[in-house]
């Protein structure tokens, strides 16, 4: 895989950072999803177990905006179907 993946940092109340790299991304509806997972996670699991978060264009920082995690069932449902398909060609094994 490419060591030059981007990169999402998200800051949690706790004050904890986690950076998450960037598998894929999608825009639907106006609104931009990107497929992540956790550095720890990626460099230790063959198998991924992939998180998607979406841009809040509205509470935009500095042009990048913040970033929520998907945790409604049916826009996951769907989403997940869309990068299942963009991934469709690597032989990377994630998991939603």
């Amino acid at each position: 895989m490419d060591d030059e993946l981007e990169t999402i940092v998200i800051n949690f109340e706790d004050g904890e950072e986690v950076e998450f790299y960037v598998l894929e991304e999608t825009q639907l509806m106006g609104i931009n999803y990107y497929l992540v997972v956790s550095s720890e996670e990626y460099d230790e699991n063959d198998e991924i177990e992939c998180l998607i978060l979406k841009e809040n264009v509205d509470e935009s920082d500095e042009g990048y905006g913040m970033y929520s995690f998907v945790e409604d069932e049916e826009e996951l449902q769907g989403l997940s179907k869309i990068f299942d398909e963009l991934l469709e060609d690597s032989d990377m094994e994630v998991e939603f």
